[in-house]
């Protein structure tokens, strides 16, 4: 696909963001995951973005990124694929290059592995990556990697296949003067944990989608909810965010690292098992998985 074509299309629904499947033995298990998207491909997403933050890009070697990838490539034929990308520059542009190679139709660029960057070190970075490929690219703003409104401009206007920004800092005010002063040139991509939870706040800024890790477990639930948002239908919603987004998010925070083993165990409880995160991430506990069964068995 063209890069005006991915940008229009990950603007124009909710984007699905798989979680990756291992065995017991904590290998990739690529004919589980081929099964899973191939099941959520049969609901209406924009976007599967593969080996992204719910897809623990961070557990993954590079050759597992690309392996990933290719498995739902494999699958997916209609749906744009984003593959995340990250961790210092070359390495980076390697696994950029990698993907282009392997069929993405585009790139999620997370943050940095550690290290704080300056604006100037953030420019250098996205630019290195965006000018290895020709495929379109997404900027991930979170934790220790905020990109400014003026550097975002600086890159727009250096690079032609920059074609979103996403944001995982919940920072609105940011987000709304880099979609004011950025206008239709990005596609905005909401991307906080339980992006639902905040799906409000960012239509007000401009945002147009988010990614929903939920959409893993409960698709139809999931989607109902973000037609009902992009309606304005705030009686849905709201029902939907009390019985159900709010207690999972209290969940979900007991602990560190929960944003990805709680999609894994809401899996598990409608009969699909992606097997266990990769450490240093732990999985729910049993009693947890206790709290989470009856929120998620009421909408599947």
């Amino acid at each position: 696909m063209q890069t005006d074509e991915i940008k229009s299309r990950i603007g124009s629904g909710l984007l699905s963001f798989p979680v990756t499947h291992f065995d017991q033995d904590l290998r990739f298990s690529r004919k589980n995951y081929q099964d899973h998207v191939a099941r959520l491909s049969q609901y209406d997403a924009a976007g599967l973005f593969v080996a992204g933050g719910t897809g623990e890009f961070f557990s993954l070697t590079p050759s597992e990124i690309i392996e990933v990838l290719s498995a739902a490539r494999e699958v997916v034929l209609d749906t744009p694929i984003i593959c995340g990308c990250g961790y210092g520059t070359h390495l980076a542009v390697s696994i950029a290059c990698e993907a282009e190679q392997a069929g993405a139709d585009g790139l999620l660029i997370l943050p940095p592995y550690l290290v704080n960057s300056t604006q100037e070190g953030l420019y250098a970075h996205v630019k290195a990556i965006c000018d290895a490929v020709n495929i379109g690219v997404i900027i991930y703003n979170r934790d220790n990697s905020i990109i400014s409104a003026d550097t975002l401009l600086r890159l727009c206007d250096s690079c032609p296949n920059l074609i979103g920004f996403k944001d995982g800092s919940g920072n609105i005010g940011l987000v709304r003067e880099i979609s004011t002063k950025m206008g239709d040139r990005l596609s905005y991509i909401g991307g906080m944990p339980t992006a639902e939870l905040f799906a409000d706040a960012y239509n007000a800024a401009g945002m147009t989608t988010y990614s929903s890790a939920v959409f893993n477990f409960l698709p139809e639930m999931a989607l109902r909810f973000f037609r009902a948002s992009c309606d304005g239908d705030t009686a849905t919603t709201e029902q939907l965010l009390k019985d159900f987004f709010f207690p999972f998010a209290k969940i979900r925070d007991r602990q560190p690292g929960y944003t990805v083993s709680i999609v894994k165990a809401g899996l598990r409880i409608v009969g699909e098992d992606a097997g266990p995160v990769r450490s240093p991430l732990t999985d729910l506990t049993l009693e947890e998985h206790d709290m989470l069964r009856p929120l998620v068995e009421k909408y599947r």
